[in-house]
């Protein structure tokens, strides 16, 4: 199967030394590694057919049906598996509590969309290896952890994410008729850095807004500035504005757009672009029905 990684790059620390806890990983700014053109065909069918309105059958998919369904479904209930993974030498530092706070803050993001998630499982696991997340690793140890079916939404907290970033996460993808064997979409989920939880030691990312993001794409959305471009679709979603760059902290004044030719500045409360825990505030109304269309055509009832 294909499945898309979305790797979360997010600003470098901007606050002084002497501002930060004593406890603190520094996280520079990252690109993100994925556009449309490394997501699935089908996909690209379904997102460019969606921000189009053609309503018509293409890759097996009726448009027209998806978004009736998707609205007749509202609220959209998910099962959520957590899996907290970490080193022999940090087991025990990643608490209930940020667990608990990290649950109740991606509900507490998604409630105005009507996405509510129910956790059905918590595990804990200490595995050297395993809490970096690397290559064939990354494999084992989602293949021995999974819960669920597609529609599962399955996150892994690593203590040692691989590469120095907060956090990856899979587009949905086609996974064929009927009941595929789980071993066909193992790689489904989303893999974020433990300590970007409530209570983290990773200052301005530390509200849990890094597994609200990363749910976004898990639920279809793309970056708010996909193709970093003034032109074109962007991230197929009408009511996101343009914009050609992501976003570093959380600029105010003056406000930033990249795309001044455009209507509208930057989005950059939008849990979709690259800024950090405490400006990010919402997803428009577009997004949500986005995110409900994409729900029904790829993984409601799998």
């Amino acid at each position: 199967m294909h499945f898309t990684s979305i790797f979360l790059g997010l600003a470098g620390l901007l606050a002084s030394a002497s501002a930060k806890p004593a406890n603190t990983t520094a996280y520079k700014h990252f690109e993100c590694g994925v556009d449309i053109s490394r997501a699935s065909a089908h996909f690209n069918q379904t997102i460019r057919a969606m921000h189009q309105g053609v309503f018509k059958a293409h890759s097996g998919t009726q448009v027209a049906g998806i978004v009736a369904r998707a609205a007749a479904a509202q609220p959209i209930a998910v099962d959520v598996a957590f899996h907290v993974i970490t080193t022999a030498a940090k087991e025990g530092t990643i608490s209930q509590k940020m667990v608990d706070d990290q649950f109740a803050a991606l509900n507490t993001a998604y409630a105005p969309t009507n996405i509510q998630f129910k956790r059905v499982a918590t595990t804990y696991t200490t595995n050297d290896a395993w809490a970096v997340g690397a290559g064939s690793d990354a494999t084992a140890l989602k293949t021995a952890l999974r819960n669920g079916t597609y529609a599962t939404l399955n996150v892994y907290f690593l203590t040692d994410l691989a590469g120095s970033i907060l956090g990856t996460c899979s587009l949905p993808s086609n996974i064929g008729p009927g009941t595929p064997d789980p071993s066909t979409y193992i790689g489904d989920g989303c893999m974020i850095q433990a300590n970007t939880m409530p209570g983290g030691n990773i200052y301005g990312f530390n509200q849990g807004k890094t597994t609200v993001h990363e749910v976004g794409h898990w639920m279809g959305l793309l970056h708010t500035f996909e193709g970093y471009s003034c032109s074109g679709n962007g991230d197929f979603v009408a009511d996101t504005p343009m914009q050609s760059t992501s976003t570093d902290g959380c600029p105010s004044k003056p406000a930033k757009d990249s795309c001044p030719q455009n209507v509208g500045v930057d989005p950059i409360h939008n849990y979709m672009d690259y800024s950090d825990d405490a400006c990010y505030t919402n997803f428009t109304p577009g997004q949500t029905k986005r995110m409900a269309g994409m729900w029904a055509a790829y993984r409601a009832n799998r």
